[in-house]
């Protein structure tokens, strides 16, 4: 049986999942729209794509936008600082998720599943760390 704390963080790492799936969600639609290569930067990915998904899908006039955005900056330190507790426990079930998934493969399977992993690493890295150039900027 689920304790109060234990519910609270099972409630809080759904709500977390949640989140960034359809920041992920998000952004992925605002990519796929504007095309390869396509878009302002930012706006591709993270906040200020959910912004410009939600301002396309919603017909947002300018001062709604801002606020949607300032909404995001705004709740900005609350998700980071609840991302890097959750990050650790994410991070120990995604590792279990995997191990799982290659004990049904095939020794090919697996290291395609390998190299699939790594490529989505590597983009992920490529991604942060252009954002990172963006913020310093």
């Amino acid at each position: 049986m689920l304790n109060r704390s234990k519910l609270a963080a099972v409630g809080l790492l759904a709500a977390v999942f949640l989140a960034g799936g359809l920041a992920g969600w998000g952004g992925h639609e605002a990519a796929e729209r504007e095309g390869p290569g396509g878009g302002r930067g930012r706006e591709r990915r993270g906040p200020d794509a959910m912004v410009a998904y939600l301002s396309r899908e919603l017909d947002l006039s300018g001062t709604q936008r801002d606020s949607v955005r300032a909404i995001f900056a705004r709740h900005r330190p609350q998700t980071d600082s609840l991302w890097a507790q959750v990050r650790p426990r994410f991070d120990s079930i995604k590792a279990k998720m995997r191990a799982e998934i290659d004990a049904v493969l095939t020794p090919e399977q697996r290291v395609r599943h390998q190299q699939l992993i790594d490529k989505a690493e590597h983009h992920r890295r490529e991604r942060a760390e252009g954002e990172a150039r963006e913020e310093r900027h």
